[in-house]
């Protein structure tokens, strides 16, 4: 039997790429919107200005700019943007105000220059005199943010504690997406304009276990850390399921008939041992039911009707015994890994049945680490251990074929696989 593994990440190395101007100081290249006209160099809302957005999508970085504010000027700079909803809460916004305004006089501390829109106060008091230019350096470095307006560091913010403290929130808990300028209708000009991305060492998934490498375990490798053999993939998608040493990447865009990669060989009773990552952002965020494990039906709220939630949407999934039916999701959905949704949510199975393959916990590592997943499928009864932690007990999947295929699932998102192992039961 396994025990229950914890997944040690390595640590990150970091290291800083060039700076690279976001604005030629000609037209607006490379970003999308309207409402915003180029004057003297510099990017000035107009009237009509609301959002202006990068096209490229950012992580982690070091983003500088000058900006001038008219009296009263209200802007913004949006981070971690999805490029829909407003980007307060959708994204985050970092306030662009001119605080001396008699108008502003009692905001609260959370709307003032510098601060995390609803979520984080900045220090007051660092402004240069209305029409003068400020120079501001914002750095996103995972959960860490600062904000420094003219030589002093204003704001320092905790994406992780803030995503607890506001759990409704969603952007906070984004941790890509475009940047923006968020305007208000007011003249507040913006000029060099450059970003300096922190590049992160991508995260090596931990070794496995012993029991699993060691000699008469039962395991063998299903993924030999160097191709494809033993593994069935559509005309064209080596350039899309591409072996990279010890990991399979997959960037999520086969145009394959078959877009999925299948084992070779049947399986029936077997343990599966396998880690996993999300390698690259979401393209959209969809709303996702908030289950109940008790059920396995959606939790309701005061007014009885479904608790919805906003999530960055990633998914994919391990196919067992050749069918999507019998598929072990893997998601960022708000009840976790570990679901079986073609039997959770078929209602000619017993309610127990299907409660029963709903995760008891949501068990996943923060999206970009690696999760390490122990399947063990027994007949027609189903466990999976995701990251230590028991998320499906000994659930019944009636009418599973005793055999078939695993296959490791397409649904658009980019993900990495590694340490696939199999033991035969």
């Amino acid at each position: 039997m396994i025990r229950n593994i914890t997944l040690l990440l390595t640590a990150a190395a970091v290291a800083h790429a060039d700076p690279t101007p976001l604005f030629n100081g000609k037209d607006l290249t490379g970003w999308v919107g309207s409402g915003y006209e180029i004057i003297d160099d510099a990017i000035v809302c107009t009237p009509k200005g609301r959002n202006l957005m990068t096209e490229k999508q950012y992580s982690n970085y070091v983003l500088e700019f000058d900006f001038k504010l008219p009296p009263a000027g209200n802007n913004g700079v949006g981070i971690h943007y999805p490029g829909n909803g407003n980007p307060a809460y959708t994204g985050m916004e970092i306030q662009v105000l001119d605080n001396t305004a008699k108008k502003y006089e009692k905001l609260k501390d959370y709307q003032f220059h510098g601060s995390l829109y609803t979520l984080n106060a900045a220090k007051k008091g660092f402004l240069k005199p209305v029409g003068e230019w400020n120079h501001e350096k914002i750095t996103v470095n995972g959960d860490k943010v600062t904000v420094e307006l003219n030589g002093t560091v204003i704001n320092e913010a905790n994406l992780a504690e803030l995503s607890k403290a506001h759990p409704k929130h969603q952007g906070v808990k984004r941790r890509s997406g475009h940047i923006t300028f968020c305007g208000h209708g007011d003249r507040v000009s913006y000029k060099n304009i450059t970003i300096d991305e922190i590049v992160k060492e991508t995260p090596k998934p931990a070794a496995p276990a012993e029991e699993v490498t060691a000699e008469g375990s039962g395991f063998i490798k299903l993924y030999n850390g160097k191709d494809l053999t033993g593994w069935i993939h559509g005309a064209g998608d080596l350039e899309h399921w591409k072996p990279m040493g010890e990991v399979i990447h997959y960037d999520g865009k086969s145009r394959s008939k078959e877009k999925n990669l299948w084992s070779e060989k049947e399986f029936g009773d077997l343990v599966l041992y396998v880690d996993w990552r999300w390698a690259g952002p979401a393209s959209k965020q969809l709303k996702r039911p908030l289950l109940d494990p008790a059920t396995g039906e959606t939790k309701l709220d005061e007014n009885g009707k479904p608790i919805l939630v906003l999530v960055d949407e990633l998914d994919s999934g391990i196919y067992l015994r050749g069918n999507n039916r019998s598929q072990v999701n893997i998601w960022n959905w708000p009840g976790g890994s570990g679901e079986v949704y073609g039997y959770r949510t078929n209602k000619n199975h017993p309610q127990e049945v299907r409660a029963a393959l709903t995760p008891k916990v949501k068990a996943d590592n923060p999206v970009g680490e690696w999760n390490r997943m122990i399947i063990t499928l027994k007949g027609d009864r189903l466990t999976v251990n995701l990251n230590g932690k028991t998320v499906i007990e000994n659930a019944q999947l009636p009418g599973v074929p005793e055999k078939g295929r695993i296959a490791l699932q397409h649904h658009g998102s980019e993900l990495e696989f590694a340490n696939i192992y199999i033991k035969e039961l």
